[in-house]
């Protein structure tokens, strides 16, 4: 066994490190042979048989010639590899653009000029760039962050398929382990060396230890388990998706905590010519042949498919539904009124293919040419807006096996409907049509007199009422101001604070030295019935968390609404604070709301909204309760505002509306499916935001699961964290979570995560009151399990 050299000056200092050395590095580490910090060119040259390895100072990562299979020690790699973990290690691999395989006579060698230098058995140089040092004195050193380096060269200079964490990714390349796919400009990804299928606006800059992203223009993306300390690589794997990985200790496995495409159907190259890539949403795909088509090899993923029956000149169409071949060098886009129109112009090309539409009114259709008769990059997925009509030989007896819902929506059973032939004609025929025509004029022209005299009565009581200043003005109202008042209080709307759906909101200062937020609406015309709304409902309404209006300007063309100035800002500034999800950019730093302060603000919430559900002498449905609508006073006393949605009825009426209302992610069930709204559909705009409360998320942010987006449902993952993996610690907002305490807060953030999940039932029936939401946060009324919230249109589980 050789000796490990090392420098010692005391025998207690060696008997330490040798005792540290084999009880910390990993066992595969210990079966070495030889195990060295540094080589020199006395150690050269390295053969692959000497069994020797180069460790970095903390003993995470390893270079050295590796086996390529464990079964065969013939074929070997230099690379560098995560000593401390199981599954794929290799993160870095020595190569040429042949080869990076030698045989047992290779060898890593120091020239006498100082070049490094990895020798195959033809004597062909595969190390990677140039490499220059002093012969004597420059040594080969793995340091800690896994970047081999010697003289002025470095192994993160000329990356495989990994970057590592604090390897800057500028300048670099990065290559699948295939040599089919490239991540290019830190940004986009290619099959080949230009088809592209992805990109990124924001170009790749870092990947740090915690699991962020750093991006440009001050963006970033962060991992699904972003704050844990562990071992991590961004990959571009064998299937061309770009991946970062991150080892978890206790399952000893490498777990996905971010991928660049959700549906590796839409990478080029994953199938062959003409087939057709199917996936279950899963890490795999698989790969089918179009009907009319087959296999000439038995595998459509590599060979692809081809015709059955050659094209003659009759031919005809199958239509697949959900299917797109997305190849940009074989497609034409063409003007067409209607189907017929593009299929006709698709026949008069003999290289069409066939050709997609749209079935938007638009005339959205476009042609698939090419004259080698190849369709590539197909693949299959319900996100498909349009429709491919596949060209086959009008001889082609197969039929589609791609049918969407209107395949299944169509009848099997035809109707024949025939009408009554017309009476013979008569006199009276032509008495009756000039009595009708007579009657329908009269009634013309008498509306044409009314309307005119209700024209000029109104008029003249406006312009009465504009002078004298009691325009629409509701008793006991709010003040009403004039627009230069205003225009001086807010220095000409010069300090903007915040934008909405109905308009933009000023800082202003009145005469009295009051501090206030001025709401200019957009549209006059069509937002008048929304600033007559606000101006009635929160004229009439007193609440400590309800925001307070002071007064309103209605001159000619201006409505402007003018409220008390709540100094924090909205709470979605606070749950949900840049660099949190996704890309940001930099804001202002808001303080972090403690467990204490959320449940008040969700209390108050609660209170206030009973208040204009059941205290109210109209009944007040809000139908936008979010972040964004709740206000934080100095004191953090929350304050419900905006209620330019709001609807007025009678106790216990129904509201039936024309349009959706409310704000994507907040919207109760009712509203998408058309049915009768009431007081419940602001109970589960509460849930949602309750909900984030604890949680620090949006609703909408998918929070580490493989599940695809369009059925990941947040509410329910959230019920299986507490309910079934008891384990509410999972939810918590990672602002505060450790802070939480579980003897001081777990009654609070208990009863606050169970009344969510009440007020976010499917159904309205199941939703408790404004009234009761208020007691079971108060901890008044018992609070039994809930059922597991669901997505309404997949029905319950």
């Amino acid at each position: 066994m050789n000796v490990y050299h090392t420098t010692t000056t005391t025998t207690i200092f060696s008997f330490s490190f040798f005792f540290f050395f084999f009880f910390t590095i990993p066992i595969s580490a210990q079966k070495q042979s030889n195990i060295n910090s540094t080589f020199s060119s006395s150690d050269f040259p390295w053969r692959p048989t000497q069994n020797r390895i180069l460790v970095s100072p903390n003993f995470v990562f390893a270079a050295g010639f590796k086996p390529v299979n464990s079964s065969t020690s013939n074929l070997y790699t230099f690379s560098i590899w995560y000593q401390n973990v199981t599954g794929k290690d290799v993160v870095w691999s020595a190569h040429d653009n042949d080869t990076s395989t030698v045989d047992t006579s290779a060898a890593l060698t120091i020239t006498p000029s100082g070049e490094l230098q990895l020798l195959n058995s033809s004597r062909r140089n595969l190390w990677p760039g140039k490499t220059t040092g002093n012969p004597n004195s420059t040594r080969l050193t793995l340091r800690d962050d896994g970047n081999l380096v010697f003289g002025n060269w470095e192994s993160f200079r000329y990356p495989t398929d990994t970057i590592l964490p604090n390897q800057n990714i500028t300048g670099t390349e990065i290559v699948s382990g295939n040599g089919k796919f490239r991540f290019k400009d830190r940004n986009k990804l290619v099959f080949g060396s230009s088809d592209q299928y992805w990109s990124t606006n924001n170009a790749f800059v870092k990947l740090d230890k915690d699991g962020k992203l750093t991006q440009e223009n001050s963006a970033s993306l962060i991992t699904s388990d972003f704050g844990l300390n562990r071992s991590r690589r961004l990959t571009l794997d064998d299937d061309g998706n770009l991946r970062i990985y991150g080892f978890d200790p206790d399952q000893r496995v490498w777990t996905e905590v971010w991928h660049a495409t959700h549906e590796l159907c839409t990478i080029h190259g994953t199938c062959g010519p003409n087939a057709i890539c199917t996936s279950d949403g899963s890490n795999s795909s698989s790969c089918v042949c179009p009907p009319g088509f087959n296999p000439p090899t038995g595998d459509p993923k590599q060979g692809g498919c081809q015709r059955k029956i050659p094209m003659t000149e009759k031919t005809r169409f199958i239509r697949l539904d959900y299917v797109n071949f997305t190849a940009s060098n074989e497609t034409t886009f063409s003007q067409a009124t209607n189907l017929s129109d593009c299929e006709s112009n698709c026949r008069k090309n003999q290289n069409c293919l066939g050709y997609m539409f749209k079935y938007d009114g638009k005339g959205s259709c476009s042609l698939k040419i090419d004259p080698d008769d190849r369709l590539l990059n197909g693949y299959w997925s319900p996100g498909t807006e349009s429709a491919m009509f596949l060209r086959v030989d009008q001889s082609e007896k197969d039929e589609t096996t791609f049918r969407g819902m209107t395949e299944i929506l169509e009848t099997t059973c035809p109707i024949r409907i025939e009408l009554p032939l017309p009476p013979t004609d008569s006199n009276t025929t032509t008495r009756n049509i000039v009595i009708i025509c007579t009657l329908f004029a009269a009634e013309l022209i008498s509306g044409a007199l009314f309307f005119w005299a209700f024209l000029k009565k109104y008029i003249k009581y406006r312009d009465m009422a504009r002078t004298l200043g009691l325009e629409l003005l509701p008793a006991g109202g709010p003040k009403r101001f004039s627009y230069a008042e205003l225009k001086a209080a807010t220095s000409d709307f010069s300090h903007l604070i915040g934008k909405g759906a109905f308009g933009d909101v000023y800082k202003g200062e009145l005469t009295d030295h009051r501090v206030v937020a001025v709401k200019c609406l957009k549209n006059v015309a069509g937002g008048e019935p929304d600033f007559w709304a606000e101006v009635t409902i929160i004229a009439r309404m007193h609440h400590l968390n309800l925001v307070r209006l002071w007064g309103y300007c209605a001159e000619k063309g201006q409505r402007i609404l003018v409220y008390e100035y709540v100094p924090n800002g909205s709470l979605d500034k606070y749950l949900f604070p840049s660099g949190r999800v996704g890309s940001f950019r930099a804001e202002e730093e808001k303080p972090v709301l403690d467990w204490g302060v959320r449940y008040r603000i969700a209390l108050g919430v609660a209170r206030a909204i009973a208040y204009l559900h059941e205290e109210c002498l109209e009944w007040v449905l809000h139908c936008d309760i979010k972040p964004e609508n709740i206000l934080l006073g100095d004191d953090f006393c929350p304050k419900i505002s905006d209620f330019g949605l709001s609807k007025l009825r009678k106790k216990e009426a129904m509201v039936s509306l024309s349009k959706i209302r409310g704000t994507r992610g907040y919207m109760a069930p009712e509203w998408v499916k058309s049915d009768t709204i009431t007081a419940k559909a602001d109970v589960y705009s509460f849930g949602m935001v309750l909900l984030e409360l604890v949680s620090g998320v949006r609703n909408n942010q998918i929070q580490g699961s493989l599940m695809e987006s369009e059925n990941w449902y947040f509410p329910g993952w959230a019920f299986d964290k507490v309910y079934k993996e008891v384990n509410v610690e999972d939810i918590l907002d990672r602002q505060i979570k450790q802070s939480y305490d579980s003897r001081a807060h777990f009654d609070m953030v208990n009863r606050m995560v169970q009344t969510a999940m009440w007020c976010l039932q499917s159904r309205p029936e199941m939703r408790p009151s404004m009234g009761k939401v208020a007691k079971m946060l108060e901890g008044t009324v018992e609070i039994t399990e809930p059922n597991k919230p669901t997505i309404f249109f997949l029905g319950d589980e």
